[in-house]
C-alpha cells in the first residue's frame, strides 16, 4: 500500500478502521472489492486530483467485528459512523464489487450524503438466469480467474504473488481470508439483500461502469441497474473483467474523473 494510513476512532466498541488518506481536493470515498482494502495505480489516478478514502470493510481487519455486524444494514450505520468520524458530510462515492453494493445501499438509505456515485461491476442484484458465480468455495486459480482475470498473466500472479519473508506471507494470506470471510459475512451464497427494491431511492448522478468479460458477475446486471437508478448512464470496458481498474487503471480512473 503506497498511501498514509489514518486510524479513525468508531463508537460502540469498534476498532479504528485503518482508512488510506492521500491526495487534495474534494473529499471521494473508495469502498474496496472481495480482495479485501488495497491501494494501486487506479487510486493514485484519482488521488492526483481528489482526496481519497479508502477504508477497510469493517471485519476485514479485525473479524471481530462481525459479532456485532448482523446484515448488511447494520454495515450501512457503521459506515455512518465513519463518515461522521472524517468529518464528510457529503462526497462523491465509488464503489467495487461487493464495495459498489455497499455504496448503493449507502446512496439509497442517506442520498442526501452521496453527490455522485460510481459502481464498478457491482454486486447486489440475482438473476436465476444468469446468475452470480461462487467465488468462495473454489481452488484458488477459479477465484483469480473470477476476480482478476487469467492466472497465467503477468499482472494477476504479480498481484497476488506473496512476500518471501515468512512472517509477512502468513500475514499477508490472513489479510486475504479475513477480506472473503468479512463480505461473504453478508453475500453468501445468494448475493441479493432486497437492494433492487431501494435502488429507486438513489438520488446521486450515477455512472455505471463494468468489465465485459466479467466472469464473476455477467455484464448484463449492468442494464439491470441502469434500469433501476434514474438517469444513471453505463459505460462497458472492452476486454476487462470484474475488476476493470486492475485491467484498465489510467482509462477507469478517466473516466470516473470525467464523470465526477
Amino acid at each position: 500500500m503506497n498511501a498514509p494510513v489514518k486510524q479513525v476512532p468508531m463508537t460502540a466498541g469498534f476498532p479504528p478502521n485503518p482508512v488510506l488518506v492521500k491526495g487534495d481536493g474534494a473529499p471521494l470515498v473508495y469502498l474496496h472489492g472481495l480482495l479485501g482494502q488495497e491501494w494501486g495505480g487506479f487510486l493514485d489516478a484519482l488521488a492526483a486530483r481528489r482526496r481519497v478514502y479508502a477504508p477497510a470493510h469493517a471485519g476485514s481487519d479485525e473479524p471481530d467485528e462481525l459479532r456485532d455486524l448482523d446484515s448488511i444494514h447494520d454495515l450501512l450505520l457503521y459506515y455512518d459512523d465513519l463518515f461522521e468520524k472524517l468529518g464528510l458530510a457529503q462526497i462523491d462515492l465509488v464503489g467495487h464489487s461487493f464495495g459498489g453494493m455497499v455504496a448503493a445501499e449507502i446512496a439509497a438509505t442517506y442520498p442526501g450524503r452521496v453527490r455522485k456515485l460510481v459502481l464498478i461491476d457491482p454486486l447486489g442484484l440475482w438473476r436465476d438466469d444468469a446468475p452470480v458465480q461462487d467465488y468462495l468455495l473454489v481452488p484458488n486459480e477459479r477465484r483469480a480467474a473470477l476476480l482478476l482475470g487469467d492466472p497465467a498473466r503477468a499482472d494477476v500472479r504479480a498481484h497476488l504473488a506473496l512476500p518471501a519473508d515468512p512472517a509477512e506471507q502468513v500475514a499477508a494470506l490472513l489479510h486475504r481470508i479475513s477480506a472473503l470471510a468479512s463480505v461473504s459475512h453478508f453475500i453468501w451464497p445468494v448475493p441479493e439483500r432486497g437492494l433492487a427494491r431501494r435502488l429507486h431511492r438513489v438520488k446521486a448522478p450515477t455512472l455505471i461502469i463494468w468489465g465485459e468479460q466479467d466472469q464473476l458477475v455477467p455484464s448484463l446486471y449492468a442494464q439491470e441497474f441502469a434500469a433501476k437508478i434514474a438517469g444513471a448512464t453505463v459505460e462497458t470496458i472492452a476486454g476487462a473483467g470484474h475488476t476493470p481498474q486492475f485491467d484498465q487503471p489510467e482509462r477507469v480512473a478517466a473516466s470516473v474523473l470525467k464523470f465526477l
